[in-house]
């Protein structure tokens, strides 16, 4: 890996290489995030004094913690749509999830039906309910306006999918365009956007549970030829979105960063000013021309968030959509049925947030992986192992090295070391393509790459839900465990 950490000076001092005594792991003072009673009318703004992070308009930290809940797969009817939601929502709040993403342009969620420019007041009421569920969970919303790459005739692309059409603007269907450029250039094509945009701000510009607004899902997959049409949109559209919803964020996504061509198209996005939060989609993809796209999760997570972050943009990097995919995203990865563990949903959730990000990764197929596994309580446990941590306060500084089997990967603070340690030889190809169950490491240490006086030294076993207290010296002696584990060192003052 391109930025693995070289020549490192190992400490001289004294080795104590033994463990001390095990313990459940439980919340401790300062949890992360937002959600709170106390904090539920804040909203969410880009931290003034770290640009990299997120907090509330009170000066809370909030990492967000959760995953994409989209729209409700397999359902029609108004009580088994909100039913579904509501359950997906109760699962997230439960295990400790603040946050999470729905398309307002899927059927269940779509003001804008019938006719352009007509919205449904019934539907409204059902995003309402949304809503409301959300708040009493502690959960903000990402709301995406739209998601169509084409006027009419592009259908769902799989079982439980959402159409990627929208016909009602087709003059065909009485919408005035005959073109997707129509809609991207024509201030007919603007207005039909801004009017959407402005019936659902009087809803919910002043409600602080919305954490923000993304005007597309994966802008650059719109069929257009000239793709600098929607780029110059893309500009113009966050600004006036922005006028519309004063008080939260607004950004814009692109798709899966899996080809060479994908990184201009990242940068022009990212680098915008008004463009908030630079989001990344990356997917295990067999069939992605990009070598990282292919490999460990672990490396296509953080080598994503790290691409953007070496930009220097001065604005939180989110991996807002992660995952693994059929070939060419022709549907769910076929390891997901293999993946009871979460091992895959474990690697992304880490990686990203070790290499800098605003928050873990945010995991797509919410449906076919997450609830089919029961998953929920991985983001729980992700919670638990960054307990009372501020990234903000503690300035941290993500590197990488191996050392004896592990791939280690570190956030550098002023008051806390995280070292994540992955076993390199247990990967999604080892165990759930040839069914090579996890090691059990036993007798390793890993050694810091840098001088340091630490105070105490804390090992979480994620798998197991334990911590180990460590004795403190040059070398860190970990306990027995498989696949990966945690080690916080607090500094001495």
């Amino acid at each position: 890996m391109k930025r693995i950490v070289k020549g490192f000076l190992f400490l001289s001092v004294l080795v104590f290489c033994c463990t001390g005594y095990t313990r459940p792991y439980t919340n401790g003072k300062g949890d992360t995030g937002a959600g709170k009673a106390d904090s539920s009318g804040n909203f969410v703004r880009v931290s003034v004094g770290k640009s990299g992070y997120l907090e509330l308009d009170n000066g809370d930290l909030f990492i967000p913690v959760g995953i994409n809940i989209c729209w409700p797969r397999f359902v029609s009817s108004e009580d088994s749509v909100m039913n579904k939601m509501e359950y997906y929502l109760d699962r997230l709040g439960k295990n400790g999830g603040n946050f999470t993403r729905v398309w307002l342009s899927a059927p269940a969620f779509e003001v804008e039906h019938e006719k352009a420019g007509s919205y449904d007041e019934a539907i409204a009421r059902r995003i309402d309910r949304l809503v409301a569920i959300a708040k009493r969970n502690g959960i903000r919303i990402k709301f995406c306006l739209e998601n169509f790459r084409s006027l009419t005739n592009l259908p769902p692309m799989f079982a439980g999918s959402v159409p990627f059409d929208k016909p009602i603007y087709d003059q065909s269907r009485g919408g005035g365009l005959s073109s997707m450029k129509d809609f991207f250039t024509t201030a007919h094509g603007k207005e039909l956007y801004l009017k959407r945009v402005e019936f659902l701000a009087k809803r919910y510009a002043d409600e602080p549970t919305v954490f923000g607004w993304e005007l597309w899902n994966e802008m650059n997959s719109v069929r257009i030829e000239d793709k600098k049409i929607i780029e110059d949109w893309t500009s113009e559209m966050l600004v006036e979105v922005k006028r519309r919803v004063p008080k939260q964020l607004v950004m814009q996504s692109l798709g899966s960063y899996d080809t060479e061509t994908a990184t201009e198209w990242y940068r022009n996005y990212s680098v915008m000013p008004a463009n908030q939060i630079a989001q990344v989609h990356r997917y295990l993809d067999p069939g992605a021309k990009l070598a990282v796209a292919r490999g460990p999760m672990d490396k296509l997570a953080y080598d994503a968030v790290r691409t953007l972050k070496e930009w220097d943009l001065k604005k939180p990097v989110l991996l807002s959509e992660v995952g693994a995919v059929q070939a060419h995203h022709a549907g769910p990865s076929e390891l997901y049925p293999k993946d009871s563990a979460g091992t895959m949903l474990h690697d992304y959730l880490y990686a990203a947030f070790f290499a800098g990000a605003a928050g873990p990764g945010q995991s797509w197929h919410w449906d076919y992986y997450i609830d089919k596994h029961d998953l929920w309580y991985q983001l729980a446990r992700f919670k638990k192992a960054i307990r009372g941590l501020d990234p903000r306060l503690e300035d941290f500084r993500p590197f990488v090295t191996e050392q004896n089997g592990l791939r280690i990967y570190g956030l550098q603070g002023k008051k806390t070391v995280l070292l994540w340690c992955r076993d390199q030889s247990n990967t999604w190809e080892e165990e759930l393509v040839k069914g090579i169950k996890p090691a059990r490491l036993s007798g390793i240490s890993v050694s810091l790459p840098f001088k340091l006086n630490v105070a105490e030294t804390i090992f979480y076993d994620p798998w197991t839900d334990q911590e180990t207290v460590l004795k403190n010296g040059g070398k860190i002696k970990l306990p027995d465990f498989g696949r990966s584990g945690i080690v916080r060192l607090t500094i001495k003052n």
